[in-house]
């Protein structure tokens, strides 16, 4: 079989964290009206599924894109228990998803922003040591891009909410 030569060095190079990242951004800016959010889940460095936040599209509170990317990976690939299976997401998880993180046996998560109210892997929370989980955890991967994007969201709220640009100084 011949692969071009841009397909050939995607299959013998491996991606790095930052390049995932990249992705769950992409992911993130498909969100529409939903908090901009988005999923990687990797598995042996091959991404099986993506995802953004869904929870205004679909008028349901738990489809935050952590657990969309769990659903559709195990579906993929079954169980996770002994694979390497890495999660990438834009914004530290919330006690809900680092729950639903821990019991489906992920082995690494990399998140962007730190969320200050409701992070749930050492911001506010750490269910990772409430869980009794040896899960490996590391956040900041392109923290300002991921923050950004969370930022321009909700200044383009105050914008239509109160119909004009904020004042920067």
């Amino acid at each position: 079989m011949i692969f071009p030569l841009h397909s050939l060095f995607l299959l013998l190079t491996t991606m790095n964290n930052e390049q995932f990242m990249t992705l769950a951004l992409k992911e993130a800016s498909t969100s529409q009206n939903d908090l901009p959010i988005g999923a990687v889940l990797v598995c042996d460095d091959r991404v099986i599924a993506a995802a953004s936040n869904q929870k205004e599209r679909t008028s349901n509170p738990l489809n935050h894109a952590e657990k969309i990317v769990i659903e559709e990976g195990l579906k993929k690939i079954g169980d996770f228990r002994g694979k390497n299976i890495k999660l990438y997401v834009t914004l530290e998880p919330c006690p809900m998803c680092a729950a639903a993180i821990i019991l489906s046996r992920i082995n690494e998560v990399y998140f962007g922003a730190y969320d200050l109210l409701y992070g749930a892997f050492g911001s506010k929370i750490n269910m990772s040591r409430i869980m009794n989980s040896k899960i490996k955890i590391q956040g900041g991967i392109l923290e300002n891009e991921c923050s950004k994007i969370l930022t321009n969201y909700f200044k383009q709220l105050r914008e239509e909410e109160y119909g004009k640009p904020e004042r920067t100084s």
